[in-house]
């Protein structure tokens, strides 16, 4: 196809106002097709040529008064074929697994054709929207979306920056979640910055776009008078640190200390899936969720003055990204493709949040950005956590998964009768008795390393897809070589651990002790063993990356 020229003139002709596009126009070219939405219908020529090709969706974002803290949003749309097209806003986003009803947000819905003629719009239900008479037409749909709330989760607008959760953000056609889609951002003059994991038009660094709306949907945008550190290559890759509102740190040593982290991470996989990746810091506040190639953090870098906040950082950062290989790729059958109107269900969460908490430490151990004490208080608290919940009498890791949309991801919040549990720290204690376990069986050959890495090879690359319960449990009795029935046990029951029986294996011990203020709470701490047998000290040795464990036979 020749190439297009597209200027703001054929723009006000075709739509009857302006669309804030520059004065000479935007070239395009044959590798982003599905911006020409409009241009196809400007005469009788194009749209003939146009028929055999799929819709053509089209955002064009803007903030005409941020401190309203809303957004505008125009959905440009061609090529459309049916007479009814039937529009939906996502109640959820994936990596917060709670209903967000972000239909809610959305004000002043209104369409027009290529005309300027309106067409009705009616809401069917929470959120959803039919748009009649629009068959081979071109049109476009505009509404306002209100925001309310600074977090991860949910949009947010003020007059110095915008937070933009796409789901929270983008309507898409029913059935037509595989269409590519674009974007435009007409940013206030006073933001000087927009960052996304979206691929940006060559040439425009206020235009993306994506292959489908799964891809749409994970690619959060932050715009604003933003910062971006020096970024660093691992493996070739780049990896960049861009955010709002950074604070006062040490900007070299967080940055030095973030690419060891991520450089022990990729260690783990052995590769590195995506092109380039980028820490979206947006702001202070609490929460971060993970994405194919990016993740949003909430940042403060006030609270990196001291080594107890450099480490939480790190610790915090480093289960963000692990995430991209821990959910995002190694996932549950049922975490994708995803259902945007309904509960995701899964009973494997304990693998995709737990694994990923007990891999912090390993990783932050593996990269010597931890010392050994720190490397086991990190268990000893998921540990104390456990514990000291009463859930842990009344729910299974299986439930607490499945459960966690009415649970919360941390249980039940202290309302009411604590029945439920968290599948972060339980599943974070279960794979590390998993781990020892794997390690034991194989005489310290194999480990939940080569599990994560088999998901990684069998399932994400080899079957494209998720993995089952039943295959999650047989592949890791297969690197086991050996029946795990007695450790998944835990998973599916209210079973106590045998802590001792699976940390004797790597030469630690157990200590217990009663709160001295409120003998209802019990203090738990794993600690080496004294004299540990020759396999204890080499499980220990290659689990922890430390050589100060001896065995009986090395004195």
């Amino acid at each position: 196809m020749e190439l297009l020229e597209l200027s703001e003139d054929n723009y006000i002709q075709m739509f009857k106002r302006p669309l804030n596009i520059p004065s000479s126009g935007i070239r395009l070219t044959t590798s982003f097709l599905f911006l020409l939405c409009f241009v196809l219908g400007s005469s009788q020529t194009s749209v003939a040529s146009a028929q055999a090709d799929p819709p053509h969706f089209h955002y064009l974002i803007s903030f005409p008064d941020p401190e309203s803290h809303c957004l505008n949003l125009e959905l440009q749309i061609s090529n459309w074929e049916q007479d009814t097209i039937r529009l939906k806003l996502p109640n959820w986003m994936p990596g917060y697994y709670q209903m967000m009803d972000y239909a809610k947000d959305l004000e002043h819905i209104l369409c027009r054709d290529q005309n300027g003629d309106s067409l009705p719009v009616d809401r069917i239900n929470e959120n959803t929207w039919t748009i009649s008479g629009v068959s081979n037409r071109s049109f476009v749909v505009s509404y306002t979306v209100r925001t309310r709330r600074q977090f991860v989760a949910t949009n947010y607008v003020d007059q110095e920056h915008a937070y933009l959760v796409p789901g929270n953000t983008f309507l898409y056609a029913e059935g037509h979640l595989q269409t590519p889609v674009s974007v435009k951002i007409n940013k206030p003059s006073q933001w000087d910055g927009i960052t996304t994991g979206l691929e940006a038009v060559i040439g425009n660094s206020d235009q993306f776009m994506a292959s489908d709306f799964d891809r749409l949907y994970d690619c959060p945008i932050l715009i604003g008078d933003l910062e971006e550190l020096p970024s660093f290559k691992v493996e070739g890759i780049e990896h960049r640190f861009i955010g709002y509102r950074l604070g006062s740190f040490n900007r070299l040593l967080f940055m030095e200390n973030l690419e060891k982290a991520v450089q022990a991470a990729v260690e783990i996989i052995g590769e590195i899936p995506y092109e380039q990746y980028t820490f979206i810091a947006i702001g202070p506040g609490f929460g971060g969720i993970e994405h194919l190639n990016n993740t949003t953090v909430s940042f403060d870098g006030s609270r990196l003055n001291s080594p107890e906040g450099m480490d939480r950082m790190m610790s915090f950062l480093t289960h963000e990204y692990f995430h991209h290989y821990n959910v995002k790729r190694i996932r549950p059958f049922e975490l994708g493709p995803f259902d945007y109107d309904r509960e995701n269900r899964t009973n494997l969460l304990w693998v995709a949040e737990g694994f990923t908490v007990y891999y912090e430490a390993l990783i932050l151990k593996r990269a010597g950005l931890i010392d050994a004490e720190t490397f086991l208080s990190h268990f000893n608290a998921e540990l104390n956590t456990l514990e000291n919940d009463p859930g842990r009498f009344h729910q299974s890791l299986a439930q607490a998964s499945y459960n966690t949309w009415e649970d919360g991801p941390f249980g039940d919040g202290g309302t009411g009768p604590d029945r439920s549990i968290s599948v972060y720290n339980k599943g974070a204690i279960l794979a590390m008795l998993l781990d020892l376990e794997i390690r034991f069986l194989t005489r310290n050959r194999k480990s939940l390393d080569d599990v994560l890495r088999e998901l990684y090879r069998k399932y994400y690359k080899g079957k494209k897809r998720g993995f089952t319960d039943a295959e999650f449990q047989q592949l890791c009795e297969e690197v086991a070589g050996s029946s795990l029935t007695d450790l998944f046990e835990y998973v599916y029951t209210t079973k106590e651990f045998e802590y001792e029986k699976y940390l004797n294996q790597a030469g630690l011990a157990m200590e217990r002790q009663r709160d001295g203020t409120n003998e209802n709470i019990q203090i738990l701490r794993i600690k080496p063993q004294v004299n540990p047998g020759p396999l204890q000290a080499a499980i220990f040795s290659s689990w922890s990356g430390e050589l100060s464990i001896k065995s009986n036979t090395e004195k």
